[in-house]
């Protein structure tokens, strides 16, 4: 196998015909660093097709479809990217158990039975018991319920454990310290050492899925996906029990939030990064939002993704209110969840709207 001590600036095509040879869905970090190369870039119609039929070998023709659920735009941390930032000046909101339950009832009549329950850093209001008790009433709707919220404790996740919340995401953003410190000015989440032990913590607390990920735009994507796959690998081996995913967020236009000093990451590169890191991981889910484009979506269910969301707000009370809340960023995939399932439909595939696992294992 090629040296680790290169750059991928300096991987030649032989490079990455070597890393395509290596049997599909196994990982290291040299075939990683080949995968994501400049040079690998004349290679991803190759690696496109490899990712397709290793996807179909370990998950069938089926894409899960999710909807998030937004209960709080307050927050106390200031992240240079996030609409939701402190230091922004607009209403706030927050959603009562019955605000969030009926928010829950839109998106359960559109056919969604995978919730994903997401707030900003708001311990006062979106506590734990809080999430406990959402949960407990939202269980007879919804066959899998996970969140994407503020960092906790291991003892925290196990008390959403056993309210009936199986998977947690949470982002590192960058893997990159300084970049890190740039753009996570002030609030718990400044602590990059911190944020990085999370996961273990959600594993540790028994969590079925972990979602990871980093936000792309905020540094330079090669560095980010190498670090992301030492991240999963190490998550994979250490905590077997759970089911690791890969997220791809791309940095979107929020409120108060001046792109001009972000990194842009190509439609093609983005296709690199997701090939790549499916053909270390075949047992990886590999989620996509409706962050990116239709016409993109469409053509990346072709090549891997597991599961996307559809029809999604990223305010609190989006559903039922769409005017009334600042979002965390604009979607851009604007179609119905049904329009998205006929997409799916179209491809040949399946769009799975219940998580039939989770309901087997629960009996």
């Amino acid at each position: 196998m090629l040296s680790t001590q290169k750059h991928s600036g300096e991987i030649t095509s032989r490079d990455v015909e070597q890393a395509l040879g290596t049997p599909a869905g196994c990982y290291s970090p040299e075939k990683l660093l080949a995968l994501i190369s400049p040079a690998a870039e004349d290679y991803l119609e190759r690696m496109a097709q490899l990712a397709h039929q290793l996807t179909l070998q370990r998950f069938g023709r089926t894409v899960r479809l999710y909807a998030p659920l937004y209960l709080s735009n307050y927050c106390v941390n200031g992240c240079a990217y996030c609409g939701f930032n402190k230091d922004h000046q607009f209403p706030r909101i927050r959603l009562t158990i019955e605000n969030a339950l009926a928010e829950a009832d839109i998106i359960a009549k559109e056919g969604f039975r995978d919730l994903l329950l997401v707030s900003s850093e708001d311990r006062l209001f979106v506590s734990v018991d809080y999430l406990c008790e959402l949960a407990s009433k939202l269980r007879p709707k919804f066959s899998s319920i996970s969140v994407e919220i503020y960092q906790m404790a291991t003892e925290e996740y196990a008390k959403l454990f056993a309210a009936g919340i199986e998977g947690v995401t949470l982002y590192q953003e960058t893997y990159d310290r300084d970049t890190y410190r740039k753009y996570h000015h002030s609030g718990p989440k400044a602590d990059y050492d911190n944020r990085l032990s999370a996961p273990d913590s959600i594993a540790q607390a028994g969590m079925r899925e972990i979602g990871i990920g980093v936000l792309l735009g905020l540094s330079d994507w090669r560095l980010e996906t190498l670090a992301l796959g030492e991240h999963a690998h190490y998550l994979i081996k250490k905590y077997w029990k759970s089911h690791v995913s890969f997220s791809f967020p791309r940095l979107r236009p929020a409120k108060n939030v001046d792109r001009s000093q972000f990194y842009f990451l190509s439609d093609k590169n983005l296709v690199q990064m997701i090939t790549a890191l499916r053909l270390c991981f075949a047992d990886a889910g590999l989620v996509l939002s409706t962050r990116e484009s239709a016409a993109l979506r469409d053509h990346l269910i072709e090549i891997g993704i597991t599961k996307v969301s559809a029809g999604s707000k990223t305010s609190p009370g989006g559903y039922s209110q769409p005017k009334n809340a600042v979002e965390q960023f604009e979607i851009d995939d604007t179609r119905s969840p049904f329009e998205v399932a006929e997409m799916i439909k179209s491809h040949g595939l399946e769009p799975v709207w219940k998580d039939w696992d989770s309901a087997f294992i629960k009996g």
